[in-house]
């Protein structure tokens, strides 16, 4: 029930997987909104760093998440997919992970530009290295919010394929992801 078996995701990969897309989506969401706040807004300190926190987090929950993916099995496919399909799902899930990790890291880079540690939740502070180019959080924030951009179109196709296999091929896709094996 915990491990994944050749049929179907345990309740690890099942539990890491919606915890990294409420983290996900609610980051972008974050991310979008805090651009916009002024100075004078009571949120211009809260949100960065409740932003920064919950990144760093799921910045671990992502490599816990690889850790596992290596230690344990992947259910097969369905028999019904189509090669074209399980390419894609290769293609997309391999593009989930690379756009999450390179969005965390040009996150890092933004943070840590001006020398200083980031706290996570003032319960401590994750020391990273200073700026290592001029003008590195600006870099930094332009690819970053691309690869937001990016990472939530995967994310849509991510879930658009999963709503097809649900809805339109009637198979059990989606419930493998939301029923422990």
């Amino acid at each position: 029930m915990l491990k994944n078996t050749s049929t179907g995701y345990g309740l690890v990969t099942i539990v890491i997987h919606w915890l990294s897309a409420i983290a996900v989506i609610g980051l972008f969401s974050l991310g979008y909104w805090m651009v916009e706040l002024t100075y004078y807004s009571s949120w211009y300190q809260t949100a960065p760093h409740t932003h920064k926190s919950v990144g760093l987090l799921l910045l671990g929950l992502t490599l816990l998440r690889l850790v596992w993916r290596l230690m344990s099995s992947t259910p097969t496919a369905l028999a019904d997919h189509q090669p074209w399909e399980k390419r894609m799902a290769k293609w997309v899930h391999a593009l989930l992970y690379s756009l999450m990790l390179l969005l965390m890291m040009s996150g890092i880079l933004i943070s840590t530009a001006d020398g200083r540690d980031i706290w996570i939740f003032d319960w401590f502070a994750v020391p990273f290295p200073n700026a290592f180019i001029d003008d590195q959080a600006d870099i930094a924030g332009v690819i970053h919010q691309y690869l937001a951009y990016s990472l939530m179109a995967i994310v849509v196709l991510h879930a658009a394929g999963a709503i097809k296999h649900h809805v339109i091929d009637k198979d059990n896709t989606l419930k493998r992801m939301l029923i422990p094996n």
